[in-house]
């Protein structure tokens, strides 16, 4: 499998973003608050994309608490429905080296294993996913999930309907 690049090019119609504190807390709020998001936007609770969603901004989440957590700095969470998708961002503010498996390079856990099997997890849920570095120093893992019939979701202009909170 090679890797796809995702596309920096795509519109954007709705966007949420939404940082939150490094914690188990924080990550746990992360899916709560991006399952409501999505209904908000048309993708109702329970929907295969909204589980898939859910799913993956609670494993990136919690890798974000656990291994990227910098004491005192948050992590990012960020949605947007773009053409066909909806794109998960999720940045920290650790940088360098253990960055996650790029997309092709997850090796599924060992068994007895006690980590790995978060990007499993996004390997096998996101259409798309890859990380990349962010100013300043920290990573990003961006994924995406196609959405069938996205074009139904634009019932109003995109302004009317974009939300940005940041503490």
């Amino acid at each position: 499998m090679t890797p796809q690049s995702l596309s920096q090019n795509a519109v954007t119609v709705r966007v949420f973003r939404q940082r939150l504190s490094s914690t188990p807390r924080g990550a746990r709020l992360a899916r709560s608050l991006t399952l409501n998001q999505l209904h908000t936007w048309g993708i109702p609770y329970g929907t295969d994309v909204s589980d898939a969603v859910g799913a993956i901004v609670a494993e990136l989440a919690a890798n974000a608490v656990t291994h990227g957590r910098v004491p005192g700095r948050d992590f990012e969470l960020r949605l947007a429905l773009v053409t066909g998708s909806v794109r998960v961002e999720v940045a920290d503010t650790r940088s360098g080296p253990p960055y996650p498996p790029s997309r092709g390079a997850v090796r599924p856990p060992r068994p007895l294993d006690e980590h790995g099997r978060g990007f499993v997890l996004v390997d096998a849920l996101a259409d798309r996913w890859e990380v990349v570095d962010r100013e300043p120093p920290g990573k990003t893992v961006r994924a995406e999930v196609d959405v069938p019939g996205w074009l139904s979701l634009r019932g109003e202009p995109a302004g009317d309907d974009r939300r940005c909170a940041d503490h």
